[in-house]
């Protein structure tokens, strides 16, 4: 811009029409909702608004003034110079969509955007752009000369790296383009809520931005037919269509429900009205007693201003909602409803406690009015005054910024503690104390120094820290009864002393399943559920000891080290809770027991087995590592499957170490991809490893336009049960016969004078029968080998005794063959060959382009699975349900002439029982059918199945905690 004073570019004469060209982002109608206000008062001090948009003519032309004053000042001319998000529906945004589309829209075509816009500014002789916060307008500003102004509590570089960190480092460039664009930009008239904006150089803050109302809640109550005493509530989710299936048993008796943007066809039960499209939604909310939608600034602006109660359900990929919802809630003026028990129709708890908020937001709501004020200054040249805190904030703005684009995938978006709101900001407190309400569990990171490690914004870690915190003695006796794990857990540390924290997460089996332990390509996905395990050492002299463990002491006398473990949880299995026992009890004089003693040890108490998953880690730490044990250790475990991890162990070998504690100790004959994800994955990455023996080949990100969910059928399999063992062991019998069928064959064609092609023909057959007889992993065999060579020799069925007596052994050093009993060999032979060429499919079809064709290929693949686990014996009726369930959402869109939007269900891990994976679209209506598909099950079964959504970093990503508790805190000081 140039210098104050050039004689090309004086300020205009006062009081003079001025020409404001307003460029305004076509994503949603919020935007022009506010930019309507700005540009009516613009008009109404008679000045001329030329407005480029995407957004139809109509919403503008139906909310100004038509006097005779205005006619000719607003100008609406069609632009399409930015694309928002890309929404697969009203709750979700596609990300990588998102990227692509903006590439597509603002930078391939940015030459002849910048050479267009220009002429325009100078055709219509603007004297200001105004930009709702269209990036290249301030650019395009520049290059004419012309003053830029930008409004908005959001800019879309900080969006877009949000979407960045989900789809990939490579579209970067595209934020970094955005940010040099802002940086053009004169001022910010930054809006109430706002998100770190760093690239702007000059900030104002103004109030809310409101439109007005035009009736009072009378009057529109009356037009409805609605009594004065009736309970109302607005539903509002935007101009997005999402086509929802409401019923009357959602809402309270008696209340009525106020739709807006329903579209024609939709139908409402009698307690819901659907109101006209062009309805003014401000008038509607003040006539309501509460709303339930997603969080825009439209609509939590409005419920600010009105005093509405806000129940609100969050939304996927919208970054810019964390700083509203502080917003609403330092005012006291909203509530979340979890996005299950909105699709599901739980409405009734949150609306009744809506009743119960008393908003108190009194802060002004002339922001379009000041704003316009400070157009018309900028346009003639005056300056505003500067905030004297625009350099550090611009700089907490950057540091905010470059922390959500380090973020890694799967963290939750987290607003840090230190980043204030503008003191400037009518009537908002320091997000520090926002946060309180938003994360009551970070309370308790004030009893605790983290000496190593992060918490990596994992809500699951801070609630498992908030529940050691909770672990008073006093407390727990003050308030009667408690569960017995929580009694024995809250004298189980010493907590002037360090300890540490693990954390694994569980996966869910996409593909591969129990090829794992033939060698096959596996794809796991880590979940979002996990175990915790905190462990602290002591000397034997300064461990706290429960009163039985401190009898059995005094009564052998000495001071050996002893372990006392804690599992949450377990009395609702019915395991005992606690278990214990001395360092000696692994020890055989100076060396380790073996593992089959320690399986008797462990199977002595059956309601105490699941101690052999935690303390067998001990064990084979001394027995593969000659780790030695010389301090007690207290171990506090929060789930079924913990995961020990104190030593310098690297993923893999970590794995490989947990799965011979299953194998040896527990006595489970399970494969290691359960460990290897746990260990090694990555939030929603698959992990993509070959089980030779545990090799991960790469982390494969899922396309966005997919997810996976895991369904439990309340089926409870276990890898140690009968079925699971019995299929391996045919496994292996099948392995062993090919082996064997190899060896003769080569041996013959050795010897053999038949004719072939030529003896070097000869020589790589027999060969490759040469590497087949020393086989190690059977889904090195390919499908077509298999069928040519061997499948006829194949039994479908062998007793033990009979395959003993033919060929010895089945080389299986974790299972047994009982020679009384009858095996499949077919059926688990043909699995892992065959469910290794899935895998690889599978992998293969998800870099294929995004078409329901890919999604039914995949989803083909997942059923092939199911039945081929169904074929080996472990198949069960719940999971069969539920993969038919899945089949008949399926088939049933598709016979409408719809497209699916769940394509495949398998069963998963060892099968027998357990969970269902489903894949589908990553859209709204898979998520509904989803829902549908719990309670028809549950209509069924009387089970509701759990639902598995959402995925967290392994063990070796999150590392681990070292941590203290503060000598200040209540516990310490006892």
């Amino acid at each position: 811009m140039p210098p104050a004073g050039d004689a090309a570019h004086a300020p205009p004469p006062p009081h003079r029409r001025l020409v404001f060209a307003f460029y305004l982002t076509g994503h949603g109608f919020g935007h022009a909702t506010r930019a309507i206000e700005v540009v009516r008062h613009l008009i109404a001090a008679g000045h001329e608004v030329h407005v480029a948009t995407a957004v139809p003519e109509f919403v503008f032309t139906a909310e100004l003034p038509r006097s005779p004053s205005s006619q000719g000042l607003l100008h609406i001319r069609r632009a399409i110079l930015d694309c928002g998000a890309v929404q697969t529906d009203a709750l979700t945004v596609d990300p990588l969509a998102s990227l692509l589309k903006y590439h597509e829209t603002a930078v391939v075509p940015r030459e002849s955007i910048l050479r267009t816009e220009a002429e325009w500014l100078t055709s219509i002789n603007a004297d200001l752009v105004i930009s709702d916060v269209v990036p290249v307008a301030c650019r395009v500003a520049a290059d004419v000369g012309i003053p830029s102004v930008c409004i908005g509590n959001f800019s879309w570089d900080y969006i877009y790296a949000e979407y960045i960190v989900a789809s990939g480092d490579h579209h970067r460039s595209i934020v970094w383009q955005i940010a040099e664009d802002y940086s053009h930009c004169d001022i910010l008239l930054r809006l109430p809520g706002y998100c770190p904006m760093p690239a702007f150089r000059d900030v104002t803050d103004v109030p809310l931005v409101v439109r007005g109302l035009r009736k009072s809640r009378s009057e529109v109550r009356k037009e409805l037919g609605i009594a004065e005493n009736a309970k109302v509530v607005v539903f509002n989710f935007g101009g997005q269509p999402a086509g929802w299936n409401l019923k009357q048993e959602w809402l309270p008796d008696g209340w009525i429900c106020l739709v807006c943007g329903a579209s024609d066809s939709q139908e409402v039960p009698p307690n819901f009205i659907k109101l006209a499209k062009d309805a003014y939604t401000p008038d509607a909310m003040a006539a309501s007693d509460c709303m339930l939608g997603k969080i825009g600034y439209g609509t939590a602006s409005e419920a600010l201003a009105y005093k509405l109660p806000f129940i609100f359900v969050r939304r996927d990929y919208f970054n810019e909602e964390p700083f509203l919802r502080n917003l609403l809630e330092h005012y006291q003026g909203s509530i979340e409803m979890t996005r299950r028990d909105f699709l599901h129709g739980h409405w009734k708890p949150y609306l009744l406690r809506a009743l119960t908020l008393q908003p108190c937001y009194d802060g002004p709501t002339n922001g379009g009015e000041v704003a316009a004020r400070i157009l018309e200054d900028t346009a003639v040249g005056k300056k505003c005054i500067s905030d004297k805190f625009n350099g550090a904030r611009r700089l907490q703005d950057a540091i905010v910024l470059g922390y959500q684009l380090q973020r890694a995938p799967g963290r939750d978006i987290a607003i840090p503690d230190w980043y204030s709101l503008s003191e400037t900001e009518v009537g908002a407190c320091p997000i520090s104390e926002n946060i309180k309400t938003k994360e009551s569990t970070e309370s308790c990171f004030e009893d605790f120094e983290i000496l190593h490690g992060e918490l990596q914004g994992l809500p699951d870690t801070m609630s498992f820290l908030k529940s050691l915190s909770e672990l008073n003695q006093s407390e727990l006796k003050s308030n009667g009864k408690q569960p017995q794990e929580r009694i024995a857990a809250s004298v189980l540390f010493d907590w002037e002393e360090e300890m540490y924290i693990a954390r694994a997460p569980g996966r869910l089996d996409v593909m591969g399943g129990i090829g794992d332990y033939s060698g096959s390509l596996v794809l796991q996905l880590p979940l979002r559920e996990a175990c915790h395990v905190a462990v602290q050492r002591n000397h034997p002299s300064n461990q706290k000891l429960w009163e039985n463990t401190q009898a059995r002491r005094l009564e052998n006398g000495g001071m050996e080290p002893v372990v006392q473990i804690v599992s949450f949880g377990s009395e609702l299995s019915n395991r005992s809770p606690t278990f214990d026992m001395k360092l000696s009890d692994l020890m055989d004089v100076d060396k380790a027991i073996s593992y089959e003693k320690a399986r008797e040890f462990f199977c002595r108490n059956p309601s105490q087995k699941w101690a052999a998953y935690v303390a067998g880690t001990i064990l084979v730490l001394m027995t593969e590592l000659d780790v030695k044990f010389t301090d007690s250790m207290s171990i506090l475990v929060s789930s079924d499957v913990p995961e020990g991890k104190g030593l310098n162990i690297a993923p893999r070998d970590l794995a490989l170490l947990c799965q011979k504690v299953e194998n040896h100790v527990v006595g489970a004959p399970c494969g290691v991809m359960d460990q290897m994800t746990s260990a090694c994955g990555e939030a929603n990455k698959l992990l993509a490893m070959v089980c030779q023996p545990a090799e991960v080949k790469e982390l494969v990100a899922i396309p966005n336009h997919m997810r996976f969910w895991g369904l439990d059928s309340g089926i409870r399999h276990s890898v140690g049960g009968g079925d699971y063992g019995s299929v391996r062991v045919g496994t292996y019998m099948g392995r062993k016969m090919i082996k064997c069928a190899a060896s003769d064959l080569a041996s013959e064609s050795s010897v053999s004078d038949a004719p072939v092609q030529s003896n070097d023909y000869k020589q790589n057959a027999i060969e490759l029968l040469k590497s087949e007889a020393s086989l190690e992993y059977l889904c090195n065999i390919p499908p077509h080998r298999y069928e040519a060579i061997y499948s006829k020799d194949i039994p479908e069925v062998i007793t033990g005794d009979a395959f003993l007596k033919k060929y010895g052994d089945h080389d299986d050093t974790v299972t047994a063959i009982d020679p009384k009993r009858s095996y499949n060999v077919k059926a688990p032979t043909r699995h892992p060959i065959y469910e290794n060429f899935r895998v690889e499919t599978f992998k293969a079809l998800l870099e294929a382009a995004n078409t329901d064709e890919q999604l039914s290929a995949l989803g083909e693949l997942m059923y092939q699975c199911h039945y081929s686990y169904n074929a080996c014996g472990l198949g069960s009726d719940g999971t069969d349900l539920l993969v038919n369930l899945v089949q008949e959402m399926q088939h049933r869109n598709m016979s409408k002439g719809e497209s699916p939007s769940l394509f495949g269900a398998k069963i998963t891990g060892g099968g027998s029982g357990g969970s269902v994976c489903v894949m589908g679209k990553n859209c709204l209506k898979s998520s509904e059918e989803i829902i549908e598909i719990q309670q028809r099950y549950k209509a069924a079964t009387g089970y509701l199945p759990i639902l598995f959504d959402g995925s967290s970093p392994g063990a070796a990503k999150f590392g681990y905690l070292k941590i203290r508790r503060r000598p200040s805190s209540p516990i310490a000081a006892k």
